[in-house]
């Protein structure tokens, strides 16, 4: 069974940056679609961004051109850099396999938080 844990947030300004850390353990993370989601209080779960096991990247309309969704197979590992960052942003961001059917078990998720 894979199991996922979220690293990397925090507190952080208007226009600040951070970057989120995914590991995974398990053979499978090699051949599954990866991606990053966010809930934010009193809100539904919603999709940020994926990244296709071959590289292929989506992200929702309103973090293009501020968030960077990458992969790294050999440390079994998942990557969103934050740039610009926005207080609608402040969420707490989870990985997962992109699957509406079968996600894996969710991690504890990592808080981000965009507050002056």
């Amino acid at each position: 069974q894979v199991h996922l844990v979220e690293s990397g947030g925090g507190l952080v300004h208007p226009g600040g940056s951070l970057t989120l850390s995914c590991q995974a353990s398990g053979s499978d993370f090699f051949t599954a679609d990866m991606a990053w989601y966010r809930q934010a209080p009193g809100k539904q779960r919603e999709l940020v961004s994926t990244i296709s096991s071959h590289g292929y990247t989506y992200y929702r309309d309103s973090v293009k051109g501020r968030l960077t969704i990458s992969r790294d197979n050999f440390k079994n590992t998942v990557y969103l850099q934050m740039n610009s960052l926005k207080p609608d942003d402040t969420a707490v961001y989870f990985c997962n396999r992109h699957s509406a059917t079968s996600p894996w078990p969710w991690g504890q998720g990592t808080q981000v938080t965009v507050s002056s």
